[in-house]
């Protein structure tokens, strides 16, 4: 019975013991899961200064800890001197992490001054701080678009320039980028070029263009710092002064047309006028024809008028018409003979 006894009192113990070391495996795999040892002994060798207690808070504030330690192993090689709560609050705020590290190495390097604080707002402004780096070292060339002007002969002049500018660390933060350098640009050319008496005078000296450019100091306000401007190339267009001369001409002729027409139809409304007051003088005349006979007649009742003077009237009125039809025959004889 003790034997029964004590066989069950070993396997209950075996099953603790067997439950125990399960628990601990289960507690040391979830440790080792949430505690990245392999990355705190990597930074520990690599004279970054993490603790147990920082990677576990950085798993509590949903932080992955390789984005912040790999950074800071990074960084201490280099030189620099950050810590894991600079990195952790960028990281927290959106920013990248890695690429401002890796443009504070690149300053480090060029001997520009650069600190995180700055480099983290550049980043943090939705610019390449690390890119804005290697521009301030190597700058970057800009072309320009193909950009037209007219100079005060009318001549169309046709301008392309390749801008060099470097980054300016201080104005990346609300400085203007690219497109206004270009837009300034283009309005210098403009300008340059619409104040030359020629088109010539710009052919012959297109480094008047640059030079006018370069005085207005168009980098003002801008990200970036113009180290030079020169021009790619000039091209001579069209003439816009003789097509706008032409234009003037045209729009001069139709105005004239205009108001020849106007005139035209004025004078043949004033000649259908007349027409028509020709008609009712005429009508006038038949009318006052037409009493002729009456008051003849009345004439002949009160005795003003005798039969002798009628039948004289009527004879000259007979010879007139005679020497009325001669004449018209004599005028189209000659008319015949020409």
């Amino acid at each position: 019975m003790n034997n029964f006894q004590n066989n069950d009192f070993e396997v209950s113990s075996l099953i603790s013991i067997g439950i125990i070391i399960v628990i601990l495996i289960i507690l040391i795999s979830l440790f080792f899961r949430f505690v990245p040892v392999g990355l705190w002994v990597t930074a520990y060798f690599s004279g970054a200064k993490v603790s147990i207690g920082n990677l576990v808070g950085m798993r509590l504030r949903r932080v992955q800890p390789s984005e912040i330690v790999r950074p800071l192993i990074k960084a201490t090689k280099a030189g620099l001197t950050l810590d894991t709560n600079q990195l952790e609050a960028h990281h927290l705020a959106g920013g990248n992490v890695n690429l401002v590290v890796d443009a504070l190495i690149a300053a480090q390097r060029a001997n520009i001054d650069l600190v995180f604080e700055q480099a983290a707002a550049i980043d943090l402004a939705g610019r390449n701080v690390f890119e804005a780096v290697q521009f301030s070292v190597n700058p970057k060339v800009i072309e320009t678009p193909l950009i037209s002007a007219v100079a005060m002969n009318g001549i169309e002049v046709r301008a392309k320039a390749k801008v060099t500018v470097r980054a300016n660390i201080e104005r990346l933060v609300g400085g203007a980028g690219e497109e206004t350098i270009i837009a300034r640009i283009g309005e210098g050319i403009v300008t340059t070029v619409g104040s030359s008496e020629s088109h010539s005078k710009v052919l012959e000296n297109p480094d008047s263009i640059s030079q006018t450019i370069l005085r207005k100091g168009l980098d003002s306000g801008t990200a970036f710092e113009i180290l030079s401007i020169d021009i790619a190339d000039v091209d001579v267009g069209r003439n816009i002064g003789a097509k706008l001369q032409a234009d003037q001409a045209i729009a001069d002729k139709n105005v004239a047309q205009a108001k020849a027409e106007e005139r035209r139809a004025f004078a043949v409304a004033e000649e259908q006028e007349m027409v028509a007051e020709v008609q009712r003088m005429r009508a006038r005349v038949v009318e006052a024809e037409a009493e002729v006979p009456l008051a003849m007649a009345e004439a002949f009742k009160k005795g003003n008028l005798g039969v002798m003077d009628y039948y004289n009237m009527k004879n000259i009125e007979s010879d007139t018409s005679m020497r009325d039809s001669i004449a018209k025959g004599t005028n189209s004889s000659e008319e015949g003979r020409e």
